[in-house]
């Protein structure tokens, strides 16, 4: 909750928070383990039963492991660090942009919960279902005198159709919440007078998503599913054959699983960026999806710039939580005496805590995600003529223009040729 006030209130220093927090909590959780591994290794064992001294040593070895780690870790991060030191400028616009986002839309924050309570209640239904399924069927009494149902006829193919339906239903309810936010964003940034926005504009845009997008988000989820489900399947076969398959075998399965796991998130974000599309311009999926690669294909540059630092430094966020969290727990479990295998629980409660900040900081990807899509429109579709203004910010458009000259300097051009605007924007 600190780091969406941060976020939210002062994103121009967020940048340099947040980079001088991860590396001072990089450092020191790297340190604390080293020191740890170097006070047990040096605690006198002769006092201790020979159960305890097998407990300590895998305590010791486990820290050595996680010392040597973290100390990668930390290595990498460094390196990828000083990589995006010169892209602080344009992070520091998109964040700023993004904070104005969450000050006009402060209920934005509270989406995580209404998604994970419609999940929740959907998973609920599933596992219901799931009993009854389990129970359908002829009771016949087997060999050790326990009823089974054995199922036949078309029933027994509902189980096929029950796992289906877990993952497309799941990634609908996902889909809608993209759908919402980036309806609510759009609206935003193409509202010249923000004063003039409508008094709820994400139950407005939760109203055009139940009116005329349910299709879209279908769709979009289902493009998804059919990604998934081989991918579970191969994952599946790998996991069974593990041990038994030659190396070409297994080399051939990892691909593929490597191959659809690139193909689902790649189709993630055309699908996040077609509901932006279809939010800007009320077209299908089809046409918002082939409208959307185009724009992101013509901007391939500014993707690769604006969209991933951006998406780094929330990483960079989701890592400081984590740091802080193991930090905390490194200090407090390792003074409790009556706790003698604590490095599980502690890897556990790390995961929860990345878990949890990625479900809120999520959030603001989407909504970053949603204004590089849109001002990638703006600068497609107006110069900044009259006539043609920019929908953007001010921060935005001092960024449009020193990037105009630092691209003039560099002999590459300035912004796209201003085309004829399409409806999308006239509506707007």
């Amino acid at each position: 909750m600190i780091l969406m006030v941060i976020i939210r209130y002062i994103s121009r220093v967020l940048v340099w928070i947040l980079t001088i927090l991860v590396i001072l909590g990089s450092l020191g959780g790297t340190g604390v383990l080293w020191w740890l591994y170097a006070k047990q290794r040096r605690s006198p064992k002769e006092t201790i039963t020979p159960e305890q001294l097998q407990i300590a040593e895998d305590n010791l070895r486990a820290l050595l492991i996680y010392a040597i780690s973290a100390t990668v870790f930390t290595v990498i991060l460094f390196l990828i660090m000083l990589v995006m030191r010169k892209r602080v400028a344009l992070t520091i616009a998109l964040f700023h942009v993004a904070g104005k986002v969450f000050i006009h839309l402060p209920l934005l924050v509270f989406q995580p919960f209404w998604t994970f309570f419609a999940l929740v209640l959907f998973w609920a239904y599933w596992i219901m279902t799931l009993l009854f399924l389990g129970t359908t069927g002829s009771p016949v009494q087997n060999e050790q005198g326990f009823v089974e149902f054995k199922i036949s006829g078309p029933l027994q193919y509902m189980w096929w159709y029950h796992v289906v339906g877990l993952i497309w239903i799941s990634e609908f309810i996902l889909a809608c919440q993209q759908m919402t936010v980036a309806g609510a964003v759009v609206t935003y940034y193409f509202t010249r007078d923000k004063r003039n926005l409508p008094f709820t504009p994400i139950l407005a845009s939760v109203n055009r998503l139940i009116r005329y997008h349910l299709g879209t988000v279908a769709k979009g989820s289902f493009i998804i599913t059919l990604v998934k489900i081989p991918r579970m399947i191969l994952m599946y076969i790998h996991s069974q054959l593990k041990g038994k398959e030659n190396a070409c075998a297994r080399c051939v399965l990892k691909s593929c699983i490597c191959c659809l796991w690139c193909l689902e998130k790649c189709l993630n974000y055309l699908n996040q960026n077609a509901y932006t599309a279809t939010a800007i311009n009320s077209t299908n999926f089809c046409t918002s999806a082939k409208d959307a690669f185009v724009i992101l294909v013509e901007n391939a540059l500014r993707v690769a710039t604006i969209n991933t630092v951006g998406d780094f430094m929330l990483f960079l966020g989701k890592v400081l939580i984590v740091c802080s969290t193991g930090l905390a727990g490194i200090m407090l479990l390792n003074y409790q005496q009556d706790y003698t295998v604590w490095v599980l629980p502690l890897i556990i409660v790390c995961l929860f805590a990345f878990l949890v900040a990625h479900c809120f900081l999520s959030i603001y990807e989407m909504v970053v995600d949603v204004l590089f899509l849109c001002f990638a429109i703006d600068t497609k579709y107006n110069d900044g003529s009259p006539g043609r203004e920019f929908y953007m910010d001010k921060v935005l458009m001092e960024f449009v223009e020193n990037s105009r000259k630092a691209m003039k300097e560099a002999g590459k051009g300035g912004v796209a040729d201003a085309r004829e605007l399409k409806p999308m924007l006239k509506k707007r």
